[in-house]
């Protein structure tokens, strides 16, 4: 297996709402001084500034990442959610330099965790252990997980939310979007205060710990009796309001597998597309968080590890029968059942220019292409990934005309998005025909009213 990346240093987390929005003022300060001085040079040298290339620069890209990273919480996943949900509408860049924030966070320091702990525990809380490991197994913009073992014996990982979390959502959903407008990190059309309305959301029911102890028993309890997948177990006597504690499952990082047989990879990768699948058109509910980390593997089994259900959505009947439809006019190819199914999703009204719909259009045509493959469509072989690219460049030029799709639809592109992206890295092979037939048809009236 490869070396483990070094972690990052802990880093005593801004808790406070005031020293939070302090930094973000900080942050902006700096920002629109760097613009200034830009300008006065272009200016010195008999040239005229162009604003938004003076404020859509790497050095200001890198000045956000590097604080929206170590403010944690909603902050960090403000700029995760913007890295992925318009990673492609970016210079590359400066989404690769955003795309930082989708790698660890730095840690609290012990004090800091000791301070989190006593509060949810009581004073004493360190008596209930054998070994509790200070430095965190995992880092991320919520919380921080720690290995545990407790003096019953029960290995468990303890997810430990970051101090003032929860309180600093809304405020910092609304510093974060001033200072992405301030910065130009913002693509040209992008309906910005749907995407804030919806993190704020979003990001209050990740901070619920209660609420995913509950998804982690609703997916265990419907993954029972799949032996290719295993879920933690909750342990309620030591979850609170900040801190979420579940069995300690071992496992390899799922990119681990690039080493593995062909066969193996083939495997893994159909698992998981096939859960999605399932998780959308028969369960109704999904994790749609697309990191890798949620996903480990054990080689001894063969089994994979599902983690991380912060971020479960549930989704209704009619949104589920427009994927049904989006599906079947993608495998159809039909160009006319995929404009009635972009219309469905508000993709395409009567207004829209019929330049732009023919671009969008072929758009569509081009990612569900693999659905089309008669056979495995080989991941590993494919050239999709650049073309879509491409494409959404193309339409990025013009995306000020079109809709906003809904906030359902953005999660399910994210969480298959994703697992292209983990095929194409696994580059395996997926008979995708085989994996939709079954979803293709309506289901039953009992199944559809979930």
């Amino acid at each position: 297996m490869p070396a483990d990346p070094p972690k990052p240093p802990p880093l005593p987390l801004p808790a406070s709402r005031l020293s939070r929005m302090t930094r973000l003022g900080g942050l902006a300060t700096r920002i629109a001084g760097g613009v200034a001085a830009g300008g006065a040079r272009e200016l010195a040298q008999g040239r005229r500034p162009r604003w938004n290339d003076l404020l859509l620069t790497p050095a200001n890209a890198r000045r956000l990442a590097d604080e929206l990273s170590r403010m944690r919480g909603a902050a960090m996943k403000m700029g995760q959610l913007l890295s992925m949900d318009a990673g492609e509408l970016l210079p590359p860049e400066l989404a690769q330099i955003l795309s930082r924030l989708r790698a660890e966070a730095n840690p609290m320091p012990p004090q800091q965790l000791k301070t989190v702990l006593t509060a949810a525990w009581g004073p004493d809380w360190l008596r209930r252990f054998q070994r509790f490991e200070v430095r965190p197994l995992a880092a991320a913009s919520i919380g921080q997980v720690h290995r545990a073992l407790t003096r019953d014996g029960r290995d468990l990982a303890i997810k430990v939310q970051y101090p003032g979390v929860r309180r600093s959502i809304d405020s910092d959903v609304t510093n974060v979007g001033a200072l992405l407008r301030l910065s130009g990190l913002v693509p040209r059309g992008l309906d910005l205060d749907a995407l804030l309305a919806e993190a704020r959301r979003q990001l209050h029911e990740e901070a619920d710990y209660p609420r995913e102890g509950a998804c982690l028993r609703r997916f265990g309890a419907l993954l029972e009796n799949t032996p290719d997948f295993h879920v933690p177990a909750l342990v309620p006597d030591l979850t609170t309001d900040c801190v979420l504690a579940m069995s300690h499952e071992p496992g390899h990082p799922v990119e681990d597998l690039v080493a593995a047989p062909q066969e193996e990879r083939d495997r893994v990768a159909t698992l998981l597309l096939g859960l999605a699948l399932r998780e959308l058109f028969e369960f109704g509910l999904m994790q749609t968080d697309p990191n890798f980390a949620n996903y480990r593997y054990q080689p001894e089994t063969g089994r994979i590890v599902l983690l991380d259900f912060g971020a479960t959505r549930s989704f209704a009947p009619p949104f589920r029968a427009l994927c049904r439809e989006m599906l079947r006019a993608g495998q159809s190819g039909e160009r006319e059942a995929l404009r009635a199914a972009a219309q469905g999703f508000g993709l395409l009204e009567a207004r829209t220019p019929p330049g732009l719909e023919k671009t969008l259009l072929d758009l569509l045509t081009l990612a569900l292409s693999p659905l089309r493959t008669t056979g495995e469509f080989d991941f590993g072989r494919s050239d999709l990934a650049q073309r879509l690219n491409a494409a959404g460049l193309t339409l990025a030029e013009e995306r000020a005309e079109l809709p906003l799709p809904p906030v359902d639809a953005l999660y399910v592109q994210r969480k298959f998005g994703g697992l292209y992206l983990l095929a194409t890295r696994l580059r395996a092979r997926v008979d995708l025909q085989a994996l939709t037939a079954p979803y293709l048809t309506p289901p039953a009236p009992a199944e559809d009213s979930q």
